[in-house]
């Protein structure tokens, strides 16, 4: 039998881009086909240092919800103006482009871990913004 799921969505707890993430993903025709993690910063709660004791936890599921669902895919939608990025910032000046750069790291980590990992699924890298503007990351 084949399995409906089709992916896991990685996104942030942020409110504001709660409803931003599933009418995106409505509009791409998943609804009720993908596994859902939740976590602060999204792509960067999952790769950067500062919140390395969640790393295992979101890897640990991502490997459940393959078992129990076949997913093929992981879809990552990071967003703008977020917190998770000014704290992994620090104390210097925020703007779009150290945004982006936070961002772009933590992209290419999840993506080299992932890639090795999991050869044969694959992985969209996406990043949200307030206007529901998306942008794709290679």
């Amino acid at each position: 039998m084949k399995s409906k799921y089709k992916a896991m969505v990685l996104s942030c707890i942020d409110p504001r881009f709660q409803s931003i993430v599933y009418n995106y993903l409505k509009k791409k025709k998943l609804t009720g086909k993908y596994s859902s993690f939740i976590i602060a910063g999204s792509a960067i709660g999952i790769t950067a240092n500062k919140f390395k004791r969640w790393h295992k936890v979101f890897w640990d599921n991502f490997d459940t919800s393959i078992k129990l669902h076949h997913i093929k895919k992981l879809i990552v939608i990071n967003h703008r103006d977020c917190g998770a990025a000014k704290i992994i910032n620090g104390k210097k000046e925020f703007s779009k482009t150290n945004e982006t750069e936070v961002h772009k790291n933590s992209f290419h980590k999840i993506k080299k871990i992932f890639k090795k990992k999991y050869p044969k699924l694959s992985i969209e890298l996406k990043i949200i913004s307030l206007n529901s503007k998306v942008e794709t990351f290679r």
